[in-house]
């Protein structure tokens, strides 16, 4: 049976999962479920999430909503969790062993299936019920257990050495959570996580956040909009070269 593929916006596939946790975790054992009751459990609005499930096809009713079974049956297939995902670990330092002890992926449709390093002291080393192999045997590991995707745990400095292993292995799916740039072919789907950026960001929010509260605190919330709403000095520059900073009085609207 050939699947048909739509063209599904990046967005949207990054919700479909939220979506996917959102059936699961309805329990108050009705048939269907409402657009609005999918988007309270998700943490989105009930207008995206009729769009979203739109490129998916159209088989919710009006006034009734969405039969679950066959909701949960559609998300599962758009995200290719109808099948299972053998899945490779490259770096078993702490969370190389993290990721292998953790349970919740079978359940998902992944599947890890070999946990490998490059260090001597660590090759032969049973973590849950798989041992750590040598990362040389890479490219036969993956054509005998049918790998597809690929986890990068390794520090920064090897991520890129760790990237190009599993590409020429013919894997075409690469997750990394090393804190550094990697480059892959266009071939290959690449996903990154970045905790410390995620943190630097939450440092972001959590800095406006008390700054606000300080000037709430003392009454003066106006001051605290003036800054966060100040436009940068605009450097000018003459015929000779020489610079002088000014502030743009222009508005926003002006500029759209």
């Amino acid at each position: 049976m050939t699947k048909h593929f739509s063209r599904v916006p990046e967005a949207t596939v990054t919700r479909l999962p939220l979506y996917l946790r959102a059936l699961k975790t309805y329990n108050e054992g009705k048939g269907t479920i409402s657009s609005t009751q999918i988007a309270q459990l998700a943490g989105v609005t009930a207008a995206i999430v009729r769009k979203d499930l739109s490129y998916l096809g159209s088989f919710g009713t009006r006034g009734v909503g969405y039969d679950m079974e066959f909701l949960l049956s559609q998300i599962n297939r758009e995200l290719g969790l109808d099948q299972n995902w053998s899945v490779v670990v490259v770096g078993m330092g702490h969370l190389g062993h993290a990721l292998a002890r953790y349970g919740g992926f079978l359940d998902k449709g992944f599947q890890i299936v070999s946990l490998l390093d490059n260090h001597v002291s660590k090759i032969g080393e049973k973590v849950g019920d798989l041992y750590i192999e040598n990362v040389e045997d890479l490219n036969t590991i993956v054509k005998e257990r049918n790998i597809s995707i690929g986890i990068i745990a390794t520090p920064g400095d090897v991520a890129q050495q760790s990237a190009d292993r599993l590409v020429k292995a013919g894997v075409k799916a690469i997750l990394s959570f090393a804190p550094c740039v990697v480059d892959v072919p266009k071939t290959v789907t690449f996903r990154k996580v970045d905790m410390a950026i995620e943190l630097q960001i939450l440092s972001f929010y959590q800095q406006r956040k008390s700054l606000k509260d300080f000037f709430i605190n003392n009454e003066d919330l106006a001051s605290f909009e003036s800054i966060v709403s100040s436009k940068p000095p605009v450097i000018n520059q003459d015929k000779s070269g020489k610079e002088s900073t000014s502030v743009s009085s222009v508005s926003e609207g002006a500029l759209a």
